[in-house]
């Protein structure tokens, strides 16, 4: 007999990017950051654990100082800014704030596949609408009625980004919040921030885990009205940021100069590895993220090229899902690993029947 809430009990868990450990890898299949963060980071960290004190208290439970710190960045006030445990705590939070049982939660798939899993944890009915071939949004979601609306700008696993004067129309066209999850959108070209200041139902996510190399340390932000961010403190743990964490986070943003030439790299890379996998054959669509999401050639699966590159001890991400299994998606490595994924591919199309 379960013990399980039978939504629960239904629904599928979600299904992380392999994470394993081996000697020689190329992992290009969970869109981290191939380079290490700023060096004030470690120096950080090494100086908060010298005596240890940190680590015997509970830390800020409202990351006071990293509030403040993410508040003058992105041009909001501190009671505008809640620091999460990476930006999936973000969406789990706006779920559990914004979305009852049984009501509707609204969102465009191909997409984070995340988004459905949670609205079955909370119990909540999806109102999941197809995404049109080109990866924009449908006109649909702009007509829904729902408490909230997930987009995520640059799209996952496409690249392809929402121009903001869409997600301003979304906003304006929508009673409930509509959380914009930019956890890619320092790769891109524009971001929608200034949009909560216009609408207090705009919310946005951000992530120090893709642009500023902390995926270990699990930081993200949720950036709206402070009427919003009022409601999400009330549902959040109570020390949600570890201590260490909060530190890590506070270095990274202080060194922009090593933010910016992390960026400038990663997209120079984006476009040289765009132009070289169109010229082996490959469609790749417009990325505005740190990925390109490929169709393999004429005769090459996209499964088959995920098995033969995955036997060269090469990862990218292949999913079995009818809307997106004729591609890969391809996580920016350095360009070392960038050639050697080259490499690779023309080898694999060389041996093709």
């Amino acid at each position: 007999m379960s013990h399980l809430r039978p939504n629960i009990a239904r629904m599928h868990a979600y299904v992380p990017g392999e994470q394993p450990k081996v000697p020689g890898l190329i992992k290009l299949n969970t869109n981290e950051n191939p380079y290490p963060p700023s060096p004030r980071v470690a120096a950080s960290l090494r100086d908060a654990v010298r005596d240890g004190s940190p680590l015997r208290l509970y830390p800020d439970p409202i990351c006071s100082e990293l509030c403040a710190k993410a508040a003058a960045l992105y041009g909001v006030k501190p009671d505008q800014v809640l620091v999460a445990n990476g930006s999936d705590e973000v969406l789990t939070l706006a779920l559990r704030a914004f979305v009852g049982e049984g009501q509707r939660v609204a969102y465009a798939m191909p997409s984070y596949s995340l988004y459905p899993v949670l609205a079955d944890i909370q119990g909540a009915k999806k109102v999941e609408l197809a995404m049109n071939p080109d990866f924009t949004l449908p006109e649909r979601l702009f007509r829904e009625r729902a408490p909230l609306k997930l987009v995520t700008s640059p799209n996952a696993p496409s690249g392809v980004a929402v121009p903001t004067a869409t997600l301003d129309r979304l906003c304006a066209a929508s009673r409930g919040v509509v959380l914009i999850d930019e956890a890619y959108v320092d790769f891109a070209g524009d971001n929608a921030l200034r949009l909560v200041k216009k609408h207090r139902n705009a919310l946005i996510a951000r992530t120090l885990s893709k642009s500023y190399s902390l995926a270990g340390m699990r930081i993200g932000f949720a950036i709206g009205h402070r009427a919003l961010i009022e409601g999400l403190m009330k549902v959040k743990d109570s020390y949600n940021v570890n201590c260490l964490s909060q530190v890590a986070a506070l270095a990274a943003l202080a060194d922009q100069e090593h933010f910016r030439q992390n960026v400038a790299r990663i997209k120079a890379t984006r476009a040289r590895l765009s132009r070289e996998l169109f010229g082996l054959g490959l469609g790749v669509l417009p990325s505005a993220a740190n990925f390109v999401f490929a169709r393999p050639p004429a005769g090459l699966t996209a499964r088959r090229l995920y098995t033969e590159l995955r036997a060269r001890n090469i990862l990218v991400r292949w999913w079995s899902d009818p809307r997106v299994r004729n591609r890969v998606r391809v996580t920016i490595g350095t360009d070392d690993e960038t050639d050697k994924l080259l490499a690779a591919i023309r080898d694999i199309r060389a041996k093709r029947p």
